[in-house]
């Protein structure tokens, strides 16, 4: 558990417009009121700071994920709880962050292509589907669904805040996390 030094990784992937970024922020605060230490890295952010040499190839995604998993992963190894927004569009990208992160939560934030591009908040969507964005993930680009997601939260069909809810308990029946300040003591298992 992180609040015995051991950090851990939880790691969004789903489209551009899925609610991966709004469900790492509304984790955060209630993650730091449980005690832990927490760090979120958003996609956009670090492409702005850290990986603004890549471009949107495959191998340069490749590449924008694996520092991206080394930050992560060193993180985690100093006990803070690190939250991922990301893509991570290839199957490949995270079979790499399952090497390499011990303490990896995949949650998968689906979403729909059209209720994704109906969001549209950045525009990114209309400008893809008008060829003015090339490789743009889920329309001239895959997005290969993940096979063994460890959270699949399904944001077309529940708000955000019961999404996160859904992480919360996930988090706290596999011991990542304490139970909520005040909460009676779960029921034991078995």
């Amino acid at each position: 558990m992180a609040t015995d030094g051991e950090g851990f990784v939880l790691w969004f992937t789903g489209l551009s417009g899925a609610g991966k970024t709004t469900l790492a922020r509304l984790l955060e605060p209630e993650l730091r009121r449980r005690g832990l230490r927490v760090e979120v890295l958003d996609g956009d952010v670090v492409r702005q700071a850290l990986t603004r040499d890549l471009g949107y190839s495959r191998e340069d995604r490749m590449r924008n994920i694996e520092r991206v998993a080394f930050v992560a992963k060193l993180l985690a190894r100093h006990g803070v709880a690190v939250l991922a927004a990301f893509i991570t569009p290839y199957r490949e990208m995270r079979a790499h962050l399952r090497r390499e992160i011990g303490r990896l939560v995949e949650v998968y934030v689906r979403c729909p292509l059209e209720v994704c591009a109906a969001r549209d908040v950045k525009g990114l969507y209309r400008k893809a589907l008008a060829g003015e964005v090339p490789l743009f993930t889920g329309v001239s680009d895959p997005y290969e669904e993940p096979e063994a997601p460890d959270i699949v939260v399904e944001t077309h069909r529940q708000g955000p805040e019961e999404s996160a809810r859904a992480i919360l308990a996930w988090l706290e029946e596999r011991g990542y996390i304490p139970p909520e300040p005040g909460a009676p003591p779960a029921a034991p298992c078995g």
